[in-house]
């Protein structure tokens, strides 16, 4: 479990970067990140923090953060080698002209942007959900180049 501060400095990026309705989904973005909290210390967490519930249009609420915590973040460019080194690429198996990348939950489709931004020849496209993305392989390509490509781009040695 993280400590205290290092999960509410979470909790301030995701309410920063998604639309949070309430703590289930709250609770689900954490889990994704690796992060278990009971009901109980997610409110306790939301109060020291000074949360609100702001209105919205639909009749919904929103999440809100104090205008002294907001996050703004500011775009990194990482090359794809440097993302898909990092912890969250499992496994890659191949059949057909199909491809399944295996992830740790929260990281398929972030890999399968980077996948389609870097316009890998052979690979038609990707649909990815939480932990596992679909690659569709064109089969006018040489499969094997493109798994070499791909598995160049998973496993930079």
């Amino acid at each position: 479990m993280k400590t205290k501060t290092k999960r509410q400095e979470i909790i301030r990026q995701i309410i920063s970067e998604k639309e949070i309705r309430n703590q289930d989904e709250l609770v689900k973005e954490l889990r994704n990140v690796g992060i278990h909290v009971t009901q109980a210390t997610l409110s306790r967490d939301i109060k020291q923090m000074k949360i609100t519930k702001t209105p919205t249009v639909d009749g919904g609420y929103l999440y809100k953060l104090p205008e002294s915590s907001t996050i703004i973040r500011k775009p990194t460019q990482q090359t794809i080698s440097e993302m898909m080194s990092g912890t969250g690429f499992l496994t890659l198996k191949v059949s057909g002209n199909i491809a399944v990348i295996r992830t740790k939950p929260g990281y398929a489709s972030s890999i399968a942007y980077h996948i389609d931004s870097a316009n890998i020849a052979g690979i038609l496209g990707t649909i990815a959900g939480d932990d596992t993305i679909l690659l569709v392989l064109d089969e006018a390509i040489d499969k094997e180049t493109t798994v070499k490509s791909l598995s160049n781009i998973l496993n930079p040695d």
